[in-house]
């Protein structure tokens, strides 16, 4: 039984990376995707031999499942106008390379992208994230919803159509990416109201996650409303410290031997820049992996 057992722990640990890529597309939460890993691996040890005829795919149901239930039960909690919040950011250093962190990032998913997947409704956002990034044919994605193939195929292209309709991935290489982060790093330390207007798009979308205390997501829109808002935050620029931040350069803004007061994104299009995401929130922050950017 042992053996048996030790022998059906590696096979899982050989699908963890994909299953916790999987979950983390569909929550935004890196430990709700981790708890939904896990609930994988407890039924996963609780089933019959007989049960798990094709691991992988049996695997990719579970999880499909748990992470169904954990959006449709966030979804009633939820009240406007505050029904998105931020994900997860996922923060490493430029020049590293952490095999765990590309793994969950494999197709550059953007926070940008996610915070478009969190306006779907549950059952959209599972049918786009299996069938277009994982590739699960969509009579298995109609069986976890309740729906023939072809409503989810319909579910599927609704959100794909909302995906396409967002500027969700940048559109620069890295190099330009971090030139232009640069750059409005050194016009908000500056409070130099032109050299931001220089960088960001004129329809540009500043969202901030300050925390559940303080009202939940906030935003701005439109180049001269978001320079005001960020030349007001000059004096924490100095602190601000070059980072990835899900595959794109971002900012980490933190002093030393102080917690990280800030994790900023930043979507890239046409040479400006288009959408900043800002989480701001301490208590998120506090469980982020910020290790060597301190």
């Amino acid at each position: 039984m042992t053996e048996a057992h030790d022998v059906l722990a590696e096979r899982f640990e050989e699908q963890r990376p994909r299953l916790r890529a999987m979950a983390y597309r569909m929550l935004g939460s890196l430990a709700e995707a981790d708890d939904a890993v896990q609930e994988a691996w407890l039924r996963l040890a609780r089933a019959e031999a007989g049960e798990v005829a094709n691991l992988g795919g049996w695997l990719t149901t579970v999880v499909a499942r748990v992470c169904l239930d954990t959006l449709r039960t966030r979804r009633t909690r939820r009240e406007e106008p505050f029904g998105v919040s931020l994900p997860d950011p996922v923060v490493g250093r430029e020049d590293a390379v952490n095999p765990e962190q590309e793994a969950l990032l494999a197709d550059a998913v953007g926070l940008a992208l996610l915070v478009v997947l969190d306006t779907l409704t549950p059952a959209e956002r599972l049918a786009f994230v299996l069938h277009d990034m994982f590739g699960v044919p969509f009579a298995e994605i109609g069986a976890l919803v309740g729906r023939s193939p072809a409503a989810a195929t319909q579910l599927a292209s609704r959100a794909r159509r909302r995906v396409r309709g967002a500027r969700v991935t940048s559109d620069v290489d890295r190099a330009r990416h971090r030139e232009l982060v640069t750059a409005f790093q050194v016009a908000a330390r500056d409070g130099d109201l032109d050299g931001l207007l220089a960088v960001l798009d004129p329809d540009v979308v500043l969202r901030a996650d300050p925390g559940a205390a303080a009202g939940g997501l906030a935003e701005a829109h439109g180049a001269q409303v978001v320079a005001e808002r960020v030349s007001t935050f000059a004096s924490q620029a100095p602190f601000g410290r070059p980072a990835l931040v899900n595959g794109l350069p971002g900012v980490v803004v933190i002093r030393a031997g102080v917690s990280p007061a800030a994790v900023l994104s930043f979507a890239v299009h046409g040479g400006r820049i288009v959408e900043i995401d800002v989480l701001a929130d301490p208590d998120r922050l506090r469980h982020l992996d910020l290790t060597g950017l301190a």
